[in-house]
């Protein structure tokens, strides 16, 4: 009986192991013709991703503004819309639904906002913040690279 109990629970462990590197590490992905990871999501789900995405580009093109018009409090407020308070409830069908590359290239642009509004705030300096604001914008150029969402039907 003791041995039964035994592969019983080593067989659990293995489904829970699956299912965690499925919703952790996998996502729902298959390569698309274009070399890139398709992300296979349902349209409301895609709409939540995308929303997130032009969020960024208007405060991109915000701060842009800010730092042509060295208004270093428009950066800051802009850059801080899009900072990590921003991701909010995320439904955690979407996050099993996003391989981890995608997840960790969301977290640290969302980091990288907060660090630029900060920045922005303590040091007021226009030529920090443009640099900084282009090494953020390589987190979005690598994942509009490397990933594409496809929309599955519900």
């Amino acid at each position: 009986m003791n041995k039964k109990c035994s592969i019983v629970i080593g067989m659990l462990l293995l489904v829970i192991a699956g299912g965690i590197y499925k919703f952790i590490f996998q996502g729902s992905v298959s390569d698309s013709t274009d070399g890139r990871s398709e992300i296979h999501l349902n349209s409301s789900e895609r709409d939540i991703v995308l929303a997130d995405m032009r969020a960024f580009l208007a405060s991109v093109q915000q701060i842009t503004q800010g730092i042509a018009e060295k208004d270093m409090t428009l950066v800051a407020e802009s850059a801080r819309k899009v900072g990590k308070a921003a991701q909010g409830e995320v439904p955690g069908t979407l996050i099993g639904k996003l391989p981890v590359a995608f997840k960790q290239l969301g977290s640290d642009t969302h980091s990288r906002f907060d660090q630029l509004a900060m920045d922005a705030e303590t040091l007021g300096d226009e030529n920090h913040a443009l640099t900084q604001l282009s090494e953020l914008m390589q987190n979005c150029v690598a994942c509009h690279a490397g990933h594409r969402i496809a929309v599955i039907k519900e």
